[in-house]
């Protein structure tokens, strides 16, 4: 657990230091305020609901998530400190492990950082606390799953150009999985939707908590985090 924790402080640190970072926290909150600006400030009657920003400011994740992803492995290969790493002491679920944390508390951050938009509707009307918190949590889960996929791509190749088109295709498919869903109809259309990214956060905007829908996101991460391990591992012993 302890080399754990150092992967996770060496991380976070490479995030603060990699301009690919800023930009993609620069681009988060630019397009996220204008999504305020147009959903909240220009449309009149301005409506105090959180759930319009919310679902404009989670499709930002489909472009944030591999820039802020694609170096994560990818960049141990490129400077050649992969063996390094494949070799040192720690197991290669403490690295995955301590990589995804670093991923997960940027993105903590970056949801904590669109806490200003309800702060603002506040002073205009009541929200809904359940609606607000409870949507809030679909950020962070959603986030926190495509975190993951992004963690992956990032184990497939050693350009990092590569591991963010790759990561942003995996993430566009499961974005869109319903609606090709939707083509078929009938029970193969409810099939895909039970695969979709953004269709399991429509209850948590509700004010309803299904934990079905938590367990989506958690497993879902998993999933990949596991498919990581299984990657570098067979990158070990070629």
């Amino acid at each position: 657990m302890r080399r754990a924790l150092a992967m996770y402080r060496k991380e976070l640190q490479l995030f603060f230091y990699s301009p690919t970072s800023y930009v993609a926290f620069a681009v988060y909150v630019l397009m996220s305020s204008i999504f305020f600006c147009l959903a909240f400030v220009l449309s009149q009657p301005s409506i105090v609901d959180i759930r319009g920003i919310v679902g404009n400011t989670t499709f930002i994740y489909l472009f944030i998530v591999p820039l802020l992803t694609m170096r994560l492995v990818a960049d141990e290969f490129r400077h050649g400190t992969d063996e390094l790493l494949l070799t040192s002491p720690a197991s290669l679920t403490e690295i995955i492990l301590g990589k995804y944390a670093a991923a997960v508390t940027v993105l903590f951050m970056l949801v904590v950082t669109s806490l200003v938009y309800p702060l603002i509707m506040s002073q205009y009307g009541t929200l809904d606390q359940p609606v607000l918190w409870l949507s809030y949590l679909s950020m962070f889960l959603l986030g926190a799953a495509m975190m993951a996929v992004g963690l992956f791509a990032s184990s497939l190749s050693s350009n990092q150009m590569v591991s963010g088109i790759v990561a942003f295709v995996l993430l566009l498919v499961l974005w869109l999985v319903e609606w090709v869903g939707e083509a078929f109809g009938g029970n193969v259309k409810d099939i895909f939707a039970q695969f979709s990214l953004n269709a399991r956060v429509i209850n948590l905007q509700k004010g309803v908590l299904n934990f079905a829908d938590v367990l989506f996101y958690v497993t879902l991460a998993a999933l990949f985090l596991l498919l990581s391990i299984q990657t570098l591992e067979r990158k070990r012993w070629r």
